[in-house]
């Protein structure tokens, strides 16, 4: 059964979360404080984290810069009431896979953690044999969809290339623009979004599913889907 490790201040969402965990197959591991987290963290038995960023004893995003410093660690979802687009950016180039605003409904966070254990275990991998639904090769700077090939300009490319190097994980425009074009090149987010549209587009038109691009309003935007990268 997958261990979900709850770490909140509030009893009542706690109970609330837990009660809808269980009844959708999982076994939730409710704690209050980062020390109480830290006890379960350290017997190894948990399979993701829903943390939220405001505790007693201390900040949660502690706990995400050590996850991100460590080894081999289980998926984090942050919960939190800040909606700030300056908290969304931190914590999810922190390593967050994902980040959820309070009020929420149990239904929508039981959903968003099926997302992203699906995500991170790499359930959608091809099958032996088959080519891969989204494949890319650095080197050569050739992208196929289905195993059939995919033409991109060198800005479409290097997006991808970037996306695809931490599927799942959100990149701010201003992270896509530095690391494609450097800090100091004078560039629109528009310009980032043109080329997304257009990048969706090819994906698209290719076969493939131009929502393997997710936008993450006020933030950035993720790769949803698995790649094979050589």
């Amino acid at each position: 059964m997958t261990r979900v490790l709850l770490i909140d201040d509030e009893p009542a969402l706690l109970e609330s979360l837990s009660y809808s965990l269980e009844k959708n197959g999982f076994s939730p591991l409710p704690a209050t404080t980062l020390a109480a987290a830290q006890a379960h963290l350290d017997t190894g038995a948990v399979d993701l984290i829903v943390l939220d960023l405001m505790l007693p004893d201390g900040d949660g995003f502690s706990l995400l810069e050590a996850r991100r410093a460590s080894g081999p660690r289980p998926p984090l979802i942050v919960l939190s009431s800040r909606s700030g687009e300056a908290d969304r950016v931190r914590a999810l180039e922190s390593g967050a896979d994902d980040y959820v605003v309070k009020p929420f409904s149990p239904r929508e966070m039981v959903a968003r953690i099926r997302a992203v254990l699906r995500r991170t275990s790499g359930e959608d991998a091809p099958s032996a044999g088959r080519p891969a639904p989204l494949a890319l090769d650095t080197k050569a700077r050739r992208v196929t969809v289905q195993g059939q090939p995919l033409e991109l300009t060198r800005a479409e490319f290097d997006i991808l290339a970037l996306l695809s190097s931490e599927p799942g994980h959100v990149f701010s425009r201003s992270r896509i623009i530095a690391a494609n074009w450097g800090d100091g090149f004078a560039l629109s987010d528009r310009t980032i979004d043109s080329h997304v549209k257009a990048l969706r587009r090819k994906l698209g038109d290719a076969g493939g599913d131009p929502n393997w691009i997710e936008t993450v309003r006020g933030v950035g935007y993720r790769l949803e889907q698995s790649v094979e990268r050589s």
